[in-house]
């Protein structure tokens, strides 16, 4: 993979640091095919522009995490971070949700 894979946010909220993922070609599209559609925001998953493996360690640190995309969300499950029955699909996009409590 390349150095500019995905987009990676991770922000501070009291106790909890919120890491927001997504593929790189999938920010500010529309994904449909859910039950309602769902839009990869550029407020909520806008950071820096990075690798996977960099993601995979914030996510690692995280205690929310939000991902989108086939990328980021194959690289968690290698990982075991996320289940496959934890997927949800907009179409054949995938997104993800740790929660770490």
């Amino acid at each position: 993979m390349s150095l500019s894979d995905v987009y990676l946010r991770v922000s501070h909220h009291g106790k909890d640091v919120l890491v927001a993922v997504c593929d790189a070609d999938l920010l500010g599209k529309t994904l449909e095919g859910g039950r309602v559609p769902f839009k990869v925001n550029e407020e909520f998953y806008k950071g820096v522009l990075g690798g996977v493996d960099e993601a995979i360690t914030a996510m690692k640190r995280g205690t929310i995490c939000n991902l989108v995309g086939k990328k980021i969300v194959n690289a968690a499950i290698n990982e075991r971070l996320i289940n496959v029955k934890s997927i949800i699909y907009f179409g054949d996009v995938p997104h993800a949700q740790i929660i770490k409590l």
